[in-house]
């Protein structure tokens, strides 16, 4: 499923994986959160439930949309962040990987901890 990722000065394209979290997230569209910034993670609580996947990890590539279940949130990796060791992206634990930003990253760094985030299908 194709989505984009909206703040007041950012839309930028992004598919979601045809696995149990990202239809769980798919069917709860359109989502609307408030921004947390983890060095190069964005992060926001949403309105859905999901267990941890057998294939969840730690470790991710630049561009994954990931579903944290401890805190029922949808993270965006795009850099390194504080748990990271070198330039990897590495969430605080395991995990679900459910999509990734079909688009450049770049502008990701300028979003603000704070700042309305919306999710929605195209």
């Amino acid at each position: 499923m194709h989505v984009q990722i909206k703040t007041e000065d950012l839309i930028i394209d992004a598919e979601l994986y045809d696995t149990l979290t990202g239809k769980a997230i798919g069917e709860a569209l359109p989502i609307e959160g408030r921004v947390n910034r983890w060095g190069g993670e964005i992060y926001f609580t949403i309105g859905v439930n999901a267990p941890l996947e057998p294939d969840a990890r730690e470790v991710l590539k630049p561009s994954e949309l990931a579903f944290w279940p401890p805190g029922n949130a949808f993270c965006i990796f795009f850099g390194a962040t504080p748990a990271s060791q070198n330039e990897e992206c590495r969430a605080a634990s395991d995990v679900n990987v459910f999509g990734k930003v079909t688009d450049d990253l770049s502008e990701l760094w300028n979003v603000k901890s704070g700042t309305t985030i919306i999710i929605e299908k195209t």
